[in-house]
């Protein structure tokens, strides 16, 4: 299949899933990493299926102007993956906003350069359309709302603020130019890690199992989607000719404590979280329109067997065995 594809932070645990897909459905594939010289850093990648044959890495930095020509001109499509993601934030506009906004810029306008090109996929986050504080519980949320700027700052809902920026500002690029974007909105991503380093969500995956509550009590009621779904998701996106605008993608909504007691039951001798329960603003959210294309969600059981079974493998996690009583 002659059918070049770019996808920005090649690396990353979305990213190098989504690679994996692309490849197996046939695709070549160009990913863009930091610094390509880093070969062994990169060994995971280059062991997936397909890999040496239709696989090329390519350097490229969000911060930098013109870095992703070499990479996207010639193309078919851009699968724009990559956003800056930090544990320690001083400066949240020069960390996080401004990056997101610049790096995501920087790649369309070198889509902009492309004669080739058909589309852009643009990963968002569902945190674009649910951090608000004035919606009707009684309605699932859906593409057409958006969170509200104000109430992300006041919460210090940085990631939120960038993603909501960045995708804000590609709609506005994209329609000055003429490029054809769609967006996908995942809730958190669930499964397994390909990188050999646990990323910030594997990792907040790990805590819980592990009885840190911390984190997941500030992510409170939380959608989860199967990072398989998110990398099949995206090329359905892509691939559908009739496909447009944004797609929210997310398998189910569940508080923390429904969640922590579903895990608790499923894997009795790990050290799983306990939360209080919390009255919490409730939502749904509304996956309709990536539905009427034909898509089947995995459930919440699969996704969380899926990473623990990967942290396991990794060696990340150890689950005791049951103790018969005698």
């Amino acid at each position: 299949m002659e059918h070049k594809v770019c996808v920005t932070g090649a690396s990353g645990f979305l990213a190098s899933w989504l690679i994996k897909r692309l490849l197996s459905s046939g695709y070549h594939v160009i990913g863009t990493v930091r610094d390509s010289g880093k070969q062994k850093k990169y060994e995971y990648l280059w062991s997936l299926e397909g890999a040496t044959e239709r696989l090329q890495l390519v350097q490229a930095d969000l911060m930098e102007e013109g870095s992703f020509d070499n990479a996207i001109i010639g193309c078919k499509g851009v699968f724009h993956v990559a956003s800056p993601v930090l544990s320690i934030i001083t400066d949240p506009k020069t960390q996080i906003l401004e990056p997101a906004v610049k790096g995501t810029l920087n790649v369309l306008r070198s889509c902009r350069k492309n004669a080739a090109l058909g589309r852009v996929v643009l990963t968002s986050s569902s945190s674009t359309l649910r951090v608000r504080d004035d919606f009707d519980p009684n309605i699932p949320l859906d593409e057409s709302s958006w969170s509200s700027l104000e109430y992300c700052e006041k919460l210090q809902a940085w990631y939120a603020m960038s993603k909501i920026e960045a995708e804000r500002a590609a709609w506005e690029f994209c329609r000055e130019n003429g490029i054809d974007l769609v967006t996908v909105l995942p809730s958190f991503i669930i499964g397994p890690c390909l990188p050999p380093n646990l990323c910030s969500t594997a990792s907040d995956v790990l805590g819980l199992l592990k009885g840190e509550t911390k984190r997941f009590q500030v992510l409170g009621r939380m959608g989860y989607v199967h990072i398989d779904d998110v990398a099949l998701c995206q090329i359905l996106v892509y691939e559908d000719a009739g496909s447009h605008g944004r797609y929210l993608c997310s398998s189910v909504v569940m508080n923390e404590d429904e969640l922590a007691a579903l895990l608790a039951n499923r894997y009795p001798t790990l050290s799983i979280s306990r939360f209080e329960k919390v009255d919490r603003p409730h939502y749904e959210l509304n996956t309709q329109k990536l539905k009427s294309l034909g898509f089947k969600f995995k459930s919440i059981e699969e996704m969380f067997d899926d990473c623990i079974a990967s942290l396991v493998k990794q060696g990340h996690l150890t689950i005791p065995k049951c103790q018969d009583n005698i």
